[in-house]
């Protein structure tokens, strides 16, 4: 297999199955790797800097105090997950263990907005001017940065009251934790479209899905 290779779903839970630090999300894969120390915490981000180098791939890696927030995908191969990518995760988890990092994949949460309309492209030139967004896929806008979450339009004849919920991505290992959750803090849940995404009604009647990449293609 080529390095640049999009990875099919089952060769990706066929990688995941040898990196247990990682998780498959939204096109990529991610970890969070937390450090005894915010100077363990560097010398491990420095380390991942050396090894995308050497690779020449280049991860995301947003750095929090003693964590780090690490995304793998391929955007040269349409934002996918590659060989690439899984060997570089690969080398990154013993660059963690190195260092006496800790994968807490309970931390891997994402938010995408969602925004009900009868006729997306009416409005999508709007928000993408006002949030500095770029045309992702067909129905979506995406901050060209990767720091904000992305905006993708829910086409729908018949939009709710309340047009916007939130899509919250969470491994799926962890989802029925974050579920319970929400069931003891008063929401109501619709499990119709497990496990891809559960509908989740707050006391007031505002939605949220909480989602996972089970049931999503690679």
């Amino acid at each position: 297999m080529a390095a640049k290779d999009v990875l099919t779903r089952d060769q990706i839970n066929a990688e995941l199955a040898a990196l247990p630090d990682w998780r498959f999300r939204l096109g990529g894969l991610a970890a969070a790797l937390k450090c005894p120390t915010s100077a363990a915490a560097l010398d491990l981000f420095a380390a991942i800097g050396a090894l995308a180098q050497e690779a020449n791939h280049h991860p995301d890696v947003d750095w929090r105090y003693d964590t780090l927030f690490v995304t793998l995908t391929s955007h040269d191969a349409g934002s996918k997950v590659t060989a690439r990518d899984a060997a570089l995760a690969k080398a990154i988890s013993t660059a963690a263990r190195e260092v006496g990092a800790v994968a807490h994949p309970e931390l891997l949460r994402s938010v995408e907005i969602a925004l009900d309309s009868a006729d997306f492209a009416a409005v999508a030139p709007v928000w993408a001017a006002a949030l500095g967004y770029k045309a992702g896929e067909s129905d979506d806008l995406r901050d060209p940065s990767g720091r904000l979450p992305t905006l993708w339009f829910q086409q729908t004849e018949t939009p709710n009251a309340n047009r916007f919920h939130f899509d919250i991505h969470v491994p799926a290992s962890e989802a029925q934790g974050v579920l319970a959750e929400l069931a003891a803090a008063g929401a109501t849940l619709d499990r119709s479209s497990e496990p891809a995404f559960v509908i989740a009604t707050d006391p007031q009647g505002n939605k949220l899905c909480i989602c996972t990449e089970e049931g999503r293609d690679a």
